[in-house]
Formats: C-alpha cells, sequence, structure tokens
C-alpha cells in the first residue's frame, strides 16, 4: 500500500468515526462528543457563579481549556478527513464547531470573552444524527423552506395585521381616551391592541369603560383567527413539500451534506460516490 493511500484509509476512518452516527465506534464517539460538550457548558456555568468562581478559579481555567484543547483537536480532525474543507468550516455545523473554541482564544484579548463558551450548547444539535432522528434535522430544513416559499403571502399578512393594530388603537383611544389614563394616546392604543390581538395580555392597560370592554372582547377573540392564518400558511407549504422517504446519517465527505436515502450510492446534492 502506498502512503497516499494509506493516508486517505486514515482519513476515510477518521471521517466514518467522526461523521457517521451509523456505525458502532461513530456513535460511540458522537455519544462521548456529547457527554463532553454537555460538561464543559456546566463548568462556564458554573464558573459564572460568584462563590465558586473565587474558591475555584484555577481548577476552572485548567477544566476550561483542557476542554478547549480537545474541542481544537477534534475540530482540525473534521478538517482533515473531509474532502473540501472549506466547506465543511462554511456549513452551519462548522461553524459552530468553530465558535466553540475560538471564546477561550479571544479571552487573551478580551476580558470576559470566555463566557461566550456557551455557545457549545449548540453542539447538542449533534444528538439529533446520534439517536437516528437525522429525519428531524431533515424536516427542520421543510419547514424552513416552508416559510421561504410562504414568505410573500406572510408578509401580505403582517401588513395587513400592522394596519388593523393601528385601526383598532385608534378606535379603542376614542372609546376610552378620556376615561382612561392608561390610553393617553394612540400609540399607547396601538400598544394595547397588539398585546390584546396577539392573546399575550399583560393587563397593564384594561378598559373601563362598557363599550371599551365589550370591544377589547371582540379584539381578543379576533385575536384567535389572526394567530391561525400564519399556521394555515405555512403548513400548506410544508405539506406540499412533504417527503417519505427515509434517510440516514451519511455525510458526504465532498459537500458535507446529509439526508440521504439509506439504499444511495452517490450523494444527491453533488453527485459524488459516497462510499468510494
Amino acid at each position: 500500500m502506498t502512503e497516499k493511500k494509506k493516508a486517505d484509509s486514515i482519513r476515510d476512518k477518521i471521517h466514518e468515526i467522526i461523521f457517521e452516527a451509523d456505525t458502532p465506534m461513530g456513535k460511540l464517539f458522537d455519544i462521548v462528543l456529547l457527554l463532553t460538550i454537555t460538561l464543559s457548558v456546566l463548568v462556564v456555568m458554573l464558573e459564572s457563579v460568584a462563590p465558586l468562581q473565587a474558591k475555584y478559579a484555577r481548577i476552572f481555567i485548567s477544566v476550561e481549556w483542557f476542554f478547549t484543547v480537545i474541542f481544537t483537536i477534534e475540530y482540525l480532525l473534521r478538517l482533515y478527513s473531509v474532502k473540501r474543507a472549506w466547506s465543511y468550516a462554511t456549513s452551519f455545523f462548522g461553524v459552530i464547531d468553530l465558535l466553540a473554541i475560538l471564546p477561550a482564544y479571544l479571552s487573551f484579548f478580551f476580558t470576559g470573552g470566555k463566557y461566550l463558551l456557551i455557545i457549545r450548547a449548540l453542539r447538542l444539535m449533534r444528538i439529533f444524527r446520534i439517536f437516528k432522528l437525522g429525519h428531524f434535522l431533515y424536516e427542520g430544513q421543510a419547514i424552513s423552506k416552508a416559510i421561504r416559499a410562504s414568505f410573500a403571502k406572510i408578509t401580505i399578512f403582517l401588513t395587513f395585521v400592522v394596519l388593523l393594530v393601528i385601526i383598532i388603537g385608534a378606535v379603542m383611544y376614542l372609546i376610552e381616551g378620556g376615561n382612561n389614563e392608561g390610553f393617553s394616546s394612540i400609540p399607547r392604543s396601538i400598544y394595547w391592541a397588539i398585546v390584546t390581538l396577539t392573546t399575550v395580555g399583560y393587563g397593564d392597560i384594561t378598559p373601563r369603560t362598557d363599550v371599551g370592554q365589550f370591544f377589547s372582547a371582540a379584539v381578543m377573540l379576533l385575536g384567535y383567527a389572526i394567530i391561525a392564518v400564519p399556521t394555515g400558511i405555512v403548513s400548506a407549504e410544508f405539506i406540499r413539500d412533504a417527503r417519505r422517504n427515509l434517510h440516514t446519517t451519511q455525510v458526504c465527505r465532498y459537500c458535507n451534506r446529509e439526508g440521504h436515502e439509506s439504499d444511495a450510492v452517490y450523494c444527491k446534492f453533488c453527485g459524488e460516490r459516497l462510499n468510494p
């Protein structure tokens, strides 16, 4: 075996362990990684407690750098094992992995920068891949796509809502303005209209007159209908784009994307062979 083939074999093995959750070693690696991430986030949280920080400052620093070194090595191995390192580095998880270690090094230049290490909690999203919940990630992408497809409709809807709360606020100001200090101006009345229409109901501004209370009840009921509209728009797009294929956690080493069917031989995104 030539040196190049040996190096490629090592890279393939590292890629299989780090990126694939379908293999025993890959699953073990990801579980250990998640436990490490959880512990590192816990350390950052405990360090923010003043009495603990005063008593165990040196221990916290040592443990933080221990985790930082581990995550740095892991990040470099991820870059080494993929075919296109820049593609992985600019991907969602690639950016998160970089942000998980960057604050520790920034703490040399910016005081308090180490507390940004709490960003490591975002890496816990890898749990979807470990327990074969990758299809949830796909569904999340489908929802995102449905929202983008519904953008024009939602924009029109929000424009209608803005006009509606302005009208409701103005009407409520006419009804309550002279009898209620809470409705002291149309902007304040519009604030009440937004809170009431969205069914939040803080209660800091409430109508006192019978007409105002009746109008307020109508706005509350209208709020339920308003909330249902965007849900229906997005749901319709989501159903239209729904897919029922089973996907694996296999990651393409060229484009670093997953969501392939269980019998896929080539990447459906870039066309490269999945298992060379």
